[in-house]
This record gives structure tokens, C-alpha cells and sequence, in this order.
């Protein structure tokens, strides 16, 4: 059976991936347009985004634009490759599932 990355897994870490996925490696998104979309809070997003970072499937960078703090996140070849490993699981999981009950 296949295993689904329990990094991945979790519901807000999940959507926070399938996001940056869909923005595409080459690119990154602002930390509050990133919040606005997921409709989190900072902290709890931050918490979620930390444990991507730390398992390698994002960067995130800090900058300052004139006088004001901007937060980039960006998803890595890692992180995409963790994404397509984990939707794949997913989809086999679940037809697995689907051939064993009929």
C-alpha cells in the first residue's frame, strides 16, 4: 500500500503546497497574498510553512521592499517532486480502495 508523506498530509500544509505548486517553481508568492488565499492566520500559516521549509519543499525569503518587510514563499524541485510523489499515492491509495470493494 502506498504511504502518503505525512509532511504533505496534513490539511493546511497540504493546501499551502498544492497553492505554491500551482504558482510554479520559477516563481514565488507574497506571504500575505499567500495567507489571504488559504484565509489563514499568520502564526498558524507560519507554523505550517516552517515544517515545509524544514523538510526541504520550500524556501522562504525576507526582504525589505523600500522601508517595509516582505515575506516571499516559493515551493523547490524537492517540494514539487514531493507533491507529484504524494498525489500519485493518493491516487493509488484510493483506486486501490475502489478495485478491493467491487
Amino acid at each position: 500500500m502506498p504511504e502518503l508523506d505525512p509532511v504533505i498530509h496534513a490539511e493546511s500544509r497540504l493546501r499551502a503546497i498544492t497553492t505554491l505548486n500551482e504558482v510554479g517553481e520559477r516563481n514565488r508568492i507574497a506571504f500575505t497574498k499567500l495567507q489571504k488565499i488559504l484565509d489563514m492566520t499568520a502564526g498558524n500559516l507560519s507554523t505550517h510553512l516552517r515544517k515545509l521549509e524544514d523538510a526541504g519543499y520550500i524556501t522562504v525569503s525576507k526582504t525589505i521592499e523600500g522601508r517595509t518587510p516582505a515575506t516571499y514563499v516559493a515551493i523547490t524541485p524537492a517540494g514539487t517532486a514531493a507533491y507529484a510523489a504524494y498525489r500519485l499515492a493518493l491516487h493509488q491509495l484510493l483506486t486501490t480502495e475502489l478495485t478491493e470493494k467491487s
